[in-house]
């Protein structure tokens, strides 16, 4: 065994750890918001499940994702749906999240696999799904229970909605810029070095890959900013929250994934968790 694998196999317990912060009380919430909700709004929680179900399928018959990975994406799909009614919901900047993925991950897979950095071909599992989608639910599912019990304006308002529109970004940004930056090429440095490395090294960054991720970023943004109607500040909030999670998330890889601190879920997870943080606490500052 290599020591990559090694390290993988010994930081198993983060991705298990992620699966137990998000997909346990996600799995919690939704079937009690749909009770909740359902006598009222009996329409609303059939297209939520049905929506979920339907993307589930999806990704499953894409290979995008393994089972696994399917249902905790329909699960995420369904907390971020129940978010906001109607159709200016969250579900948009989801679906272009979901899409770009899918174009990403099939471009170049020849030299994907030939440099030996491709994405196996049964797809995402569960812990992957969760770490690029379970900040986003979390935040979903904190800002319908608070509006529901609570009257926080801090937790309920403005800000959840563009804290969860920066998690999708910085996914869709690290996702294109891990997928495109190999097969575009350019020479990947250190983030923290400015070293030349392999391509596919841990932390490392390239011109091509940045421009894609920053590419991502706005494109998830400008859909989100249509569907929950943000304004050009806001909006340019996400955005900059999105590319700050992407650098994040470079640097986490340079200094803790290859010192095997940290494994590839345990960094997709903080980066998009940063990417949230930031574009909350920006905007609660504002």
């Amino acid at each position: 065994m290599s020591l990559g694998n090694q390290s993988s196999t010994s930081l198993q317990w983060q991705s298990e750890t992620l699966l137990l912060l998000a997909v346990v009380p996600i799995t919690a919430a939704v079937p009690f918001e749909c009770l909740l909700f359902a006598p009222a709004f009996p329409w609303l929680i059939v297209r939520v499940l049905g929506l979920g179900a339907l993307l589930a399928l999806l990704v499953l018959k894409s290979r995008a994702a393994t089972p696994g990975g399917a249902l905790c994406g329909g699960l995420f799909t369904a907390a971020i749906l129940l978010v906001t009614p109607g159709w200016h919901t969250p579900f948009w900047p989801l679906l272009t999240l979901l899409l770009l993925t899918l174009a990403a991950t099939r471009f170049g897979r020849c030299r994907k696999e030939a440099l030996g950095v491709a994405e196996a071909r049964h797809g995402r599992n569960a812990a992957q799904v969760t770490a690029n989608l379970g900040v986003a639910g979390l935040v979903a599912v904190a800002r319908r229970l608070t509006w529901a019990f609570f009257s926080y304006p801090a937790l309920n308002g403005q800000a959840l909605r563009l804290a969860l529109a920066a998690a999708l970004a910085e996914a869709a940004a690290d996702t294109l810029s891990s997928e495109l930056g190999e097969v575009l090429g350019g020479e990947p440095r250190m983030l923290t070095t400015f070293r030349r490395v392999p391509a596919g090294t841990d932390g490392a960054i390239s011109l091509a890959g940045t421009l894609a991720g920053v590419t991502a970023a706005i494109i998830v943004s400008a859909v989100a900013a249509v569907a929950l109607r943000f304004n050009f500040p806001q909006v340019a909030l996400v955005v900059c929250a999105a590319v700050a999670g992407l650098f994040v998330d470079s640097w986490l890889g340079a200094v803790c994934e290859r010192r095997g601190w940290l494994n590839n879920d345990a960094v997709n997870f903080l980066s998009t968790l940063a990417a949230a943080l930031i574009a909350y606490f920006a905007y609660r500052i504002g």
